[in-house]
């Protein structure tokens, strides 16, 4: 049902209410104007399933902001959205009701934390934050604002995990000792680069120490801007960029929280004398109390596949491309029949979306909200500390923070 006065008459007639309860009303019964702050890769991949559900969903992108001025004239062709250098200028529009931030990652918490200052709703993608002092500010924050959060591991709107969840609950599995799931892919000559850009010119078209932002001011680097999970800086390379995605159908599985240890190996082991500071090989094991552990696996130099599974005393579940598995023990075969789960939903840009659409129109419970966010930011944390200190880390779970073990 749509609103029968403007946009612009409620505005002025709801001129009394609160920033916040105005920003909760904004799009309950009317088209949702997005904003999207950054152009690249993964940014023109939201754009372009947004622009697809634009009159099936009732939405509209009506503003585009990226730091490198050919990035956003694209996605301004693209959407017809008003285009902003500034992202800060695009939160600042009082029409846009939710905002898609696709940045590099040492970028999520503040934008998000400006974007909720001033009552937009937000779809941000993982991680939800670089670190876990931010996540726990963007938390308190959300709470405050009064606004939805959508974090962008859309493996969430796949109902597999969901639904994994209810048979671990019934104890089908019985006691759940270990899981295990990985993310691998091959590279050839070096890995995780983008390929060159010759059109980029750092104070002409690119505002490079924007790019830059908290993070430590360097010379412009082309590698750095372009293919910036390879660097400490801006990312936690495979751990937030890929494990964030596995460890998180994990613990919405197994309804974990917090691990009580993580440790973690690897290197460079293929791509030697890359630039890159990330390692291509990379393993973290975390133990949560009373058990599980949990282990993810992966390089950039072998994709072979290792099978995701959640092992419990009883059975075996596995997730395969169609929902999964659970495959009684020999021990509990004759009195178990094995389950089998047809997935409903997808890895999807489109559902996760909609999903967000559905929480701040209707209030439905969001399938990835800041909380899952915080506990994949706890895993990959602990992972990348144990990594670059080479210590066993554990987590503080009077103070919320990691310390070594």
């Amino acid at each position: 049902m749509h609103s029968s006065i403007s946009r612009r008459e409620f505005a002025g007639a709801a001129a009394f209410l609160t920033a916040g309860a105005y920003s909760r009303i904004l799009g309950a019964n009317e088209r949702l104007r997005i904003g999207v702050i950054g152009a690249g890769g993964m940014a023109t991949a939201h754009m372009r399933a947004l622009l697809g559900m634009k009159d099936s969903d009732n939405i509209e992108i009506i503003a585009v902001c990226d730091v490198y001025d050919k990035r956003r004239d694209a996605a301004a062709k693209l959407t017809n959205g008003k285009p902003y250098k500034d992202y800060r200028a695009l939160l600042d529009n009082k029409d846009i009701d939710y905002v898609v931030i696709a940045v590099p990652e040492h970028w999520h918490f503040q934008m998000t934390m400006d974007a909720l200052a001033r009552t937009k709703h937000v779809y941000c993608e993982k991680p939800m934050t670089k670190t876990v002092e931010q996540s726990k500010k963007v938390i308190a924050r959300v709470k405050r604002a009064g606004v939805k959060m959508q974090v962008g591991v859309q493996g969430m709107s796949d109902d597999s995990y969901e639904k994994a969840n209810e048979y671990i609950r019934q104890g089908v599995l019985g006691n759940i000792v270990i899981a295990q799931i990985d993310y691998s892919r091959n590279y050839m000559g070096d890995f995780w680069t983008n390929p060159p850009d010759p059109d980029v010119r750092p104070g002409e078209n690119l505002d490079w120490n924007a790019f830059l932002g908290s993070a430590p001011k360097r010379p412009y680097d082309a590698d750095r801007f372009l293919s910036w999970r390879r660097y400490w800086d801006y990312s936690g390379g495979i751990a937030t960029d890929l494990f964030i995605h596995r460890v998180t159908r994990i613990i919405k599985s197994l309804g974990l929280t917090f691990p009580e240890r993580a440790a973690a190996t690897g290197g460079k082991y293929e791509f030697r004398d890359s630039a890159a500071e990330i390692p291509d090989t990379f393993n973290i094991t975390l133990d949560y109390p009373n058990g599980p552990s949990v282990i993810l696996i992966s390089s950039m130099a072998n994709d072979t596949a290792i099978d995701h599974v959640i092992r419990g005393h009883k059975a075996t579940l596995e997730f395969t491309k169609t929902g999964f598995t659970i495959t009684p023990q020999n021990a509990f075969a004759k009195d178990m029949q094995p389950i089998t789960h047809q997935k409903t939903g997808a890895e999807s840009l489109t559902l996760h979306h909609r999903n967000l659409q559905g929480a701040i129109r209707n209030n439905e419970p969001l399938k990835c909200d800041c909380m899952l966010g915080y506990y994949g930011v706890v895993a990959c944390e602990m992972g990348v500390q144990s990594y670059r200190k080479r210590k066993y880390m554990a987590w503080d779970k009077t103070k919320e923070r990691i310390i070594r073990a």
